[in-house]
């Protein structure tokens, strides 16, 4: 069975467009997620630093409400806009991970939906499975 879990710290999208958070088989899949405030429109952090604090924190809502936590994530893909600030990605990332950081890339692209935003951020976990070290 698929579900959906949604969370109040996270906008959800329009009806019929994506699903934040899926688990199938104790797996979540999480959307790309960007740093758009509850409105969907306005973008909250003006670099990439606080951008990235502000995905983290979504995905830590939507994986606590599927029953996960920080340390379930497996595997992380992180899109920027400026390769070149990729040291401020980093440094938010620290703040949300311990011990066995998931596997993750790093692409940068040329646009992610409006110029302010920087970084867009989905990931996969695989819920209970996590070690905090």
């Amino acid at each position: 069975m698929i579900i959906r879990y949604t969370s109040p710290k996270v906008s959800e999208p329009a009806p019929k467009l994506w699903s934040n958070c899926i688990v199938c088989d104790g797996i979540a899949y999480i959307a790309g997620l960007t740093s758009r405030n509850a409105d969907g429109v306005t973008i909250d952090g003006k670099d990439e630093y606080e951008q990235t604090k502000i995905i983290f924190a979504k995905h830590k809502a939507l994986i606590e409400v599927a029953g996960g936590t920080m340390a379930d994530f497996t595997k992380l893909t992180i899109f920027v806009t400026r390769i070149q600030n990729n040291n401020m990605v980093w440094k938010a990332r620290a703040e949300f991970f311990e011990g066995n950081f998931p596997a993750c890339s790093l692409v940068e692209v040329s646009n992610l939906g409006s110029p302010e935003i920087y970084v867009e951020i989905e990931g996969v976990a695989h819920i209970g499975k996590g070690v905090h070290q």
